[in-house]
């Protein structure tokens, strides 16, 4: 039977900073928690009503729960047969020109090899944007992405469930932006999307370099602008038809979908090369 303390526990990392006095996070569904297991996360706490199927090769402990328990265990609405506790990696030492890392492995602040992509998050603060950028990134095969320290946070259950288990794949770093963009060798091509820029559809864009994407209200911030060695511009279609037309059309694009086809677009170009 599952104890109210179990309980009370699990709810208490809803909060940030019962996630950081525990050093642990909550992972749900089995997509979700599958991801984790395959990856070679160790699961402090593993919940699974008996319809649930452990990944071949499993060794974590599980305590087996009804229906009812483990929606009273959830913080989602509609729990789906499994619910993981996992620790926070710890971080490793790190010299001062490299980023703070949730992960043992570090972004190096070497030029990123001239096939990979570095993508940056700046002050994105939905949950729900992030966790889907997390998501694109693993897509696209991005395998890190650094962080200012007021973007969301990643062990935001909300963030963790957007993922849809791409957290497992992708390494996510929190530190100074600017000062990390600075650190890198001058020839690296740092891109970011702004208004002004130049239409996406129509540069040259290199194999590998750093994508800026900026918070949802507010873009890209002044101190990491004048960082960008290429402005970028998604061009609106409905605007150009609203001009002939008069009528409305889009203000902008949700930052995790702009993230999608950017990414979509550098790597289009990488395969047509």
């Amino acid at each position: 039977m599952l104890s109210k303390a179990t309980i009370k526990y699990i709810h208490s990392l809803e909060q940030k900073k019962y996630r950081r006095l525990e050093g642990a996070f909550v992972v749900e569904g089995h997509k979700s928690v599958g991801d984790m297991l395959r990856a070679g996360w160790q699961p402090r706490m593993l919940l699974a009503t008996e319809e649930w199927t452990k990944p071949a090769g499993c060794q974590a402990e599980i305590m087996e729960v009804t229906d009812e328990e483990l929606r009273r265990a959830s913080l989602l609405q509609h729990p789906s047969q499994v619910l993981a506790v996992f620790p926070i990696p710890k971080t490793s030492p790190l010299p001062s020109s490299r980023p703070s890392s949730v992960r043992e492995s570090a972004i190096s602040s070497q030029t990123p090899p001239p096939s990979s992509l570095l993508l940056c998050l700046d002050g994105v603060q939905d949950p729900g944007n992030m966790g889907t950028i997390i998501r694109s990134a693993d897509w696209f095969g991005i395998t890190d992405i650094v962080c200012s320290p007021d973007t969301a946070d990643v062990y935001n259950p909300k963030v963790v469930q957007a993922t849809m288990g791409s957290i497992a794949r992708v390494g996510i770093h929190y530190t100074n932006l600017p000062e990390f963009l600075q650190s890198l060798p001058k020839d690296t091509p740092i891109y970011g999307t702004l208004l002004d820029g130049e239409d996406i559809y129509t540069q040259n864009l290199t194999p590998g370099g750093v994508i800026v994407m900026g918070n949802e209200g507010n873009g890209i911030s002044q101190e990491v602008r004048t960082l960008l060695t290429h402005r970028l511009l998604i061009p609106s279609f409905a605007a150009a038809k609203a001009e002939s037309a008069a009528t409305g059309s889009p203000e902008s694009l949700n930052v995790s979908v702009a993230t999608a086809i950017i990414l979509s677009e550098f790597r289009s170009r990488v395969k047509k090369t």
